[in-house]
């Protein structure tokens, strides 16, 4: 643990030192920026913080709480996506997934029996105390944790036990998943969860798929709003930094952009990055939150292949967006409970 301290106190120091002056809001960032890359957030002074090489994980998919199944059903399909039947876990929770063809998804959850759930809470299950702990203190639908994709998901839990940062027991799980043609398939997953009891409406999880779902899905990773892939979450925090390393050790990979309005950690497969208020105002929109402390899920940010064909299909079906940056804004909706971002 002596160690352990020497490295904690040592980052805070090289974090304080390279730290950016905070000389304008992120509005005026972003006004002086007319140009930059959408999805990119590039301030005036970045710092690179690497301790040493790792294995960064992908992100492996997002979970998303939902009220109803239903509502998520249409909505998401209203947006465009293409949703694949519901799938029903052995603890009493249920989903509805959107299949990207980067091989990510989206898994609005909902809750299949109660009963079932809270007596899974009551053993153990950190995946579904996560999940009710939610909704209680943030509703029924939302953005609450961030799976990332693993080969070994044990050595992920000795590491976050190693770093103080173990979110609870391992899980694992089979369940069965329909097909579009009909036919059924079984996965089996085994789960290490990383959290920050500072967050608790918030946590990361090492996803690893010991009998993978079927690998081609292709009728179901095609969507009509275009999107191909998932290119970054957008996290809040009154101060980022603070929840550094737990992004860090949940990617598993310390390189860390360091933003004078937050961070921002990139996986090979999309981007992590936590902002403070003026940072999702200025970039998003989003007005800040009267809430206390710990990380939220605010935003996801998809690639599309072609931004005004997305623009149609949601003009067309009388979608509610705006344009920001070169991207579509889709604002939060019953079965969306976060705010969708569109771009090239």
């Amino acid at each position: 643990m002596g160690r352990l301290r020497e490295q904690v106190v040592g980052n805070a120091q090289h974090r304080e030192k390279f730290r950016p002056a905070f000389a304008h809001d992120a509005s005026a960032c972003i006004a002086g920026r007319k140009h930059a890359k959408p999805g990119r957030l590039k301030p005036d002074r970045i710092a690179f913080m690497t301790l040493r090489s790792r294995t960064p994980r992908p992100i492996d998919h997002l979970v998303l709480p939902v009220s109803e199944l239903g509502i998520a059903r249409d909505r998401l399909t209203a947006l465009g996506f293409t949703v694949a039947r519901d799938a029903r876990h052995p603890f009493g929770t249920e989903n509805c997934c959107v299949f990207l063809a980067d091989g990510s998804y989206l898994e609005p959850l909902g809750i299949a029996n109660r009963e079932e759930c809270e007596e899974a809470a009551r053993a153990g299950n950190v995946f579904v105390a996560r999940d009710q702990a939610f909704r209680f203190r943030r509703g029924l639908e939302g953005f609450s944790g961030i799976a990332m994709a693993t080969g070994d998901a044990r050595e992920d839990d000795r590491r976050y036990v190693a770093a103080g940062l173990s979110g609870g027991e391992m899980l694992e799980f089979s369940r069965d998943m329909l097909m579009p043609d009909g036919s059924s398939a079984t996965g089996s997953f085994r789960l290490a969860f990383a959290a920050d009891q500072r967050s608790p409406d918030f946590f990361f999880f090492a996803s690893q798929r010991i009998l993978p779902l079927p690998a081609d899905r292709a009728s179901l990773e095609a969507h009509e709003n275009g999107v191909v892939a998932l290119a970054e979450v957008v996290l809040s925090e009154q101060n980022p930094t603070d929840f550094q390393y737990l992004v860090q050790e949940a990617a598993d990979e310390r390189a860390v952009e360091a933003l004078s309005f937050g961070m921002s950690v990139e996986t090979p497969r999309g981007r992590i990055t936590v902002l403070n208020d003026a940072g999702l105002e200025g970039f998003y929109g989003l007005a800040p939150e009267a809430t206390d402390r710990g990380l939220k899920g605010r935003a996801v940010v998809f690639k599309v292949s072609s931004l005004s064909a997305c623009r149609r299909l949601l003009a067309g079906r009388g979608i509610e967006f705006s344009e920001r940056d070169e991207r579509l804004l889709v604002p939060a909706a019953p079965g969306q409970g976060v705010l969708f971002v569109f771009g090239e």
